[in-house]
This record gives structure tokens, sequence and C-alpha cells, in this order.
């Protein structure tokens, strides 16, 4: 069966094999069993995955990375379910720009964000970096906590809660039986993709953390700058396989196509 977008396919596959190609080079060179990063790999061996898990700095920085992007993914959803719970459902003037608002982090380069906290926050406030990290990824977040969750409410039929209440249900009662049911798979999508976003960003962590706090892209990246051996693609192979399994569980019990799918309506 030929497709009627021959041009449009070709770009795709295209594309497709820049974005993985370089990918499976990373993977094969982690399980060489050579001194540095060369393809094709001299050997096959898996020791520089246990020299990975072994180095302190890698250890020591993915609980933070791990601690920052939980907290921040938390406020994050703290925040943005109630905002899209108001755009979508309540009568609040302006809904457009409030929307607007809080999707701007994801228009504003990060080094302006990063840059803008530093200045506010940590010259103008005297906040630690930690403090000022922690609130930079929560802003980074935010976006899809109130566009993730929105598209759940945009899925779903309004007049189901007007039932409810119709029924007799309090707010609180007719929130928890059918809003947050209804909200849930929205939430639990939002979680996850800022979850990986936290964890995965480098240019807010590297302007705003100091020496005691360091996230692991930003480890990784110091020491890509100082060795030349396979135990950083070894790392970066872990963390790719965490994320391919993170995407498949949420996909199985969540679905983000359907969740998804509801954002451009």
């Amino acid at each position: 069966m030929t497709t009627r977008r021959p041009v449009a396919a070709t770009l795709a596959v295209l594309g497709y094999v820049i974005m993985i190609v370089p990918i499976l080079f990373v993977v094969a060179v982690a399980f060489t069993s050579g001194s540095t990063l060369q393809f094709p790999p001299d050997g096959f061996s898996t020791r520089w995955f246990g020299a990975a898990l072994r180095y302190g700095p890698f250890m020591d920085s993915l609980v933070s990375s791990l601690e920052l992007a939980v907290v921040a993914t938390v406020l994050a959803l703290l925040l943005g379910v109630p905002v899209a719970i108001a755009i979508h459902r309540g009568r609040i003037p302006g809904k457009g720009f409030l929307e607007g608002l809080f999707l701007s982090p994801l228009i504003v380069p990060e080094l302006v964000v990063g840059l803008a906290l530093y200045q506010q926050l940590m010259i103008g406030l005297d906040l630690d970096n930690r403090t000022t990290l922690l609130l930079g990824h929560t802003a980074l977040l935010l976006p899809y906590a109130v566009r993730v969750t929105g598209a759940s409410l945009a899925l779903a039929d309004p007049a189901i809660e007007e039932a409810a209440r119709g029924l007799g249900a309090s707010p609180t009662r007719a929130f928890f039986s059918v809003t947050l049911p209804i909200l849930r798979p929205g939430i639990f999508s939002a979680g996850l993709l800022g979850f990986v976003t936290s964890f995965n960003n480098v240019p807010l962590s590297l302007l705003l953390q100091d020496r005691e706090f360091r996230t692991l892209p930003v480890t990784m990246l110091d020491y890509v700058q100082q060795s030349y051996n396979p135990m950083i693609a070894a790392m970066a192979t872990l963390i790719l396989a965490a994320t391919v399994v993170i995407a498949v569980v949420a996909e199985r019990t969540v679905g983000f196509a359907q969740i998804f799918g509801g954002i451009n309506r």
C-alpha cells in the first residue's frame, strides 16, 4: 500500500533516522570492552555499567535529581490542577490570558528564566540555590500540569458533573466522586511527563545549582568534559532504559494518545 504523501513520509522517516541512529551508537558504545568512546565497539562487556553505578558523583547527583523531580512535580500538580479546573469549568474573565500566562514557560528560553530567577530570587531575596532551583523547575513544569490535566477535562462531558450536583452532591463530594476520577489519567500523565522533564533538565539546573546540590545531567556534562571513557555512555543508556520503561508503563496503564488527544481541542 503506497502512501498518498511520499514527501511527508520520506521526511518523517528521515527525521526518525536522525533521532534514533545517534542513540543506537551511544547504546552500542556502552557495551564496549575498550577504554575509550569509539564506534564500532571494541568487544562486548557490561563492566562500564557497573562502573557507572559505583561512581559516587553519579549516584549522589542521581538522588538529588530524583528528589528535585519528585518535589517539583508534586508542587506543579498542586498548582496546575486547580488552574486547569478554573480555566475549563470556572466562570472567570480572561481565561485565555490566564492559560497563556501559565503556558508561557514553554515559550521563554530556559536560560532567560534561570537568569531572571537568579537576579530576582537569589540576589534580590537572598534565597539559596536549592530553593531557587526548586521554584524554577516547578515553574517549568506548570504548563504540563495545566495543559495535560486540562485535556482530560476537555475530553469529558461537563453534564456528568452537573448531574452529580443536580442529584444533591455537595461541591466537595462532586469533586472527589466525579471530577477527580476524570482528572486522574491526566494527573498521572502530567506527573510522568513533568518528572521526566525535570529529571533531564540541563539549562535551568546548570545555571542555578551549586556544588553541594548537583543534578545528574549536569554531573554527566561535567564528567564528559574531563573524561573520555564509555562510562558516560553506560549511564546514558541506563537513563534511556528507565525512560522507556516509564513511557511503556504509562501507555499501558493510561494511554498517552487518549490524554494528549484532547490538548488540541
